[in-house]
């Protein structure tokens, strides 16, 4: 069973509602766990982060990101937050501005990977060039 932990620092400055719907942005089914001075999540489906990847046509950067986060059976790495806010995915270093920090268990994190970064019936054959 896949289980994602999802957790952000939400400054004084920042809309915490706001900071949800980022989150959800990515994890539309996530149930929020409120802390103090953090927001934290889980859920255990990873649907709509493949489908981001998909759409945003980063599966290969993903896979990378993927495969470099993996420890044992934990995936560990961070989102931009500011690109969750308009729907967007996009990896990011951990900083003092806070990111989304990401942490999906799983007994076989390759699967997962696979998983999120697989290619679907739906994709088109990319063009190659020819070469003369």
């Amino acid at each position: 069973m896949t289980r994602v932990t999802i957790e952000t620092p939400v400054k004084p400055t920042e809309n915490i509602f706001k900071i949800k719907a980022a989150v959800l942005n990515v994890f539309p089914e996530a149930k929020f766990i409120e802390g103090e001075g953090c927001l934290r999540a889980e859920t255990s489906s990873l649907e709509r982060l493949r489908e981001m990847f998909r759409i945003q046509r980063i599966r290969d950067t993903a896979r990378s990101v993927l495969r470099g986060a993996r420890e044992g059976t934990i995936i560990h790495f961070f989102l931009n937050k500011q690109a969750a806010c308009v729907g967007k995915v996009n990896f990011a270093p951990p900083s003092p501005l806070g990111p989304i920090e990401v942490i999906i268990e799983d007994e076989d994190v390759d699967k997962v990977i696979d998983f999120l970064t697989a290619r679907t019936n739906g994709d088109s054959a990319r063009p190659t060039r020819a070469t003369g």
